[in-house]
């Protein structure tokens, strides 16, 4: 049973997972055997190889996945040459045809087609994520300014706010004041009350009377 290990991958672990994996590649294999291998070998899970074959090595090695994936279909096309030069060996003992040269140099120019056509289609569909890549970094470079754009226009409508608010509590005592200063006159209107004392008078000891001020 594979152990389930904790410590940290080294560079050699790296190396021997990608060397198992571009292998598994080349042979037309599938990558989950390739991380079962490297499980044993290295006394890990299947997955956390393949975790850390997708997160960590696979971007390191797109030219040697590039190539093996070549390797692949250049031996797919190489046993099926082998059948067909097979068969014209089989025709040639009997119609006497020199068949075998012509299936070689048909092979190896079909064969490296093959290589240069994949690796175009490879350098074709980088160069279409990198350009994916830059109009999302240019999308995300709009979306910051408009963010900081919005932030800045919610600041000032904050300090406006303040400003309003500030001019309201001045106006609303403002207005109490009045109130209070109408009410005060309503008040003597109806009662004849005065904003000034009373006078208070008392008689002196020669019978004058004399405005007390209170």
């Amino acid at each position: 049973m594979t152990a389930n290990r904790q410590d940290a991958w080294t560079p050699d672990d790296d190396l021997a997972l990608a060397e198992v994996v571009l292998r598994h590649i080349r042979e037309g294999s599938t990558q989950l055997a390739a991380f079962e291998e490297v499980a044993k070998k290295l006394s890990r899970t299947a997955a956390a190889c393949g975790f850390r074959w997708n997160s960590a090595i696979r971007k390191k090695y797109d030219t040697a996945i590039a190539i093996a994936k070549a390797q692949r279909q250049q031996m797919k096309e190489q046993k099926r040459w082998n059948s067909r030069e097979f068969s014209g060996e089989m025709e040639e003992e009997t119609r006497g045809l020199p068949v075998m040269e012509v299936n070689e140099k048909e092979h190896e120019s079909l064969t490296y087609s093959t290589i240069i056509q994949f690796l175009r289609s490879e350098k074709g569909r980088v160069e279409e994520q990198e350009r994916r890549l830059k109009n999302l970094e240019r999308k995300l470079e709009e979306l910051q300014y408009e963010n900081e754009r919005l932030l800045q226009e919610n600041q000032e409508i904050m300090n406006s706010f303040h400003h309003v608010e500030k001019d309201y509590r001045i106006v609303n005592d403002d207005y109490r004041t009045l109130l209070e200063i109408m009410d005060r006159a309503r008040k003597m209107a109806i009662f004849g009350e005065s904003s000034h004392p009373k006078s208070v008078f008392r008689m002196d000891g020669n019978g004058n009377l004399e405005r007390v001020e209170k």
